[in-house]
């Protein structure tokens, strides 16, 4: 059974950092994609940031490049986007999804998965940016 679970949310100051956590367990192998995601209030999700766990290859959407940056730690299951410079723009849910179908190559393969490629999702975890 394949368990998504986000940590690391918060309420910060605008031009303040925070790292999120996705814990992923479950798969067969410690190799996949996992993505970031984020919603805000009556907001589409967009997908933020990808990386696939096989190299360490990343992607990021424009709106966060520069600023988020993904890693992951294969030891642990878990994958991290740490978050710099941060705006009221941010805020919204931040949710982790992951698949086992792609495991490489994430810079030209995420694209497509954060479209529409992620097969098992987290809950989410909540980021407010505010003074």
């Amino acid at each position: 059974q394949v368990e998504i679970v986000e940590s690391g949310g918060g309420l910060v100051q605008p031009g303040g950092s925070l790292r999120l956590s996705c814990v992923v367990s479950g798969f067969s192998s410690q190799l996949y994609a996992v993505g970031w995601f984020r919603q805000a209030l009556g907001k589409q999700r967009e997908g933020v940031s990808c990386i696939t766990t096989g190299d360490g290859s990343t992607y990021y959407a424009d709106s966060v490049k520069g600023r988020f940056t993904v890693s992951r730690d294969n030891a642990k299951n878990t994958v991290y986007l740490q978050m710099d410079t941060l705006t009221p723009e941010d805020t919204a849910v931040f949710y982790c999804a992951a698949t086992e179908d792609v495991w490489h190559s994430g810079s030209l393969r995420c694209p497509s998965l954060l479209r529409s490629g992620m097969d098992y999702w987290g809950k989410g975890t909540p980021v407010t940016v505010s003074s």
